[in-house]
């Protein structure tokens, strides 16, 4: 059962660790490329902001965007401002979903995300946890993926096999680790099944798209290439 407040204190938690970490940049660095193709980590820390406004408009029952244009367009303009700019962002939009979040709601609800996506509301604290504990790594300022909370990679790692639980692209694919963890996902695309064996860490790299997978040891065939998330 999804925990709403624990999972809303480890956003705080996460959030504080960014800051931290961002914290200690100067503009020249916030500047520079990011882990993701194509963005500066300006770019990252202004999606984590409009994110955070996104996910309020989920909660109180607006489109998490009012469209895919409109969402690149606030990231863009707000990628190159300086770096004070930015934490106060993150700091104030960070505290606005919060807020939103801790107000009394039926929490069994389903909430629309973007792309006709729907989910339970239960489950919108940990998809924000998911944006700040991944865009942190991405920044590419020390904070890798075994830095990350041993709960958060297990949790993401069920939440990415379920998502792609099924995929016409996916063969049936088990990944499993040396302590026995265990998850399932594709299944929906002909092939032979695939064990895919590593670290947890390895496999949510893996899963969403943040390593290539060598590190992976592979048995019944080929790595599986994912979609996109």
């Amino acid at each position: 059962m999804t925990d709403q407040a624990r999972d809303l204190e480890a956003v705080r938690e996460a959030t504080e660790r960014l800051l931290g970490a961002t914290g200690g940049m100067d503009d020249g660095a916030v500047a520079e490329p990011s882990r993701l193709p194509g963005w500066s980590r300006g770019h990252v820390l202004a999606h984590l902001s409009r994110n955070a406004d996104a996910l309020v408009n989920v909660l109180q029952g607006r489109p998490m965007y009012a469209s895919s244009e409109t969402r690149d367009a606030d990231i863009e303009r707000d990628a190159t401002r300086p770096l004070a700019e930015h934490l106060t962002d993150l700091r104030g939009s960070g505290a606005a979903f919060l807020a939103a979040a801790e107000e009394p709601a039926d929490w069994s609800r389903t909430v629309a995300m973007r792309n006709g996506v729907t989910d339970s509301a239960s489950r919108i604290p940990f998809r924000r946890w998911t944006e700040v504990e991944l865009h942190h790594v991405d920044l590419g300022v020390g904070y890798e993926l075994e830095d990350l909370p041993e709960e958060f990679v297990i949790r993401a790692n069920d939440f990415l096999a379920e998502r792609f639980a099924g995929h016409p692209e996916v063969v049936p694919t088990t990944a499993v680790t040396a302590d026995g963890r265990l998850w399932t996902t594709g299944g929906g695309a002909e092939g032979a099944p695939v064990t895919v064996r590593g670290t947890a860490p390895d496999i949510l790299g893996w899963l969403c798209g943040r390593r290539d997978g060598s590190a992976l040891v592979v048995e019944g065939g080929s790595l599986p290439a994912l979609p996109p998330l």
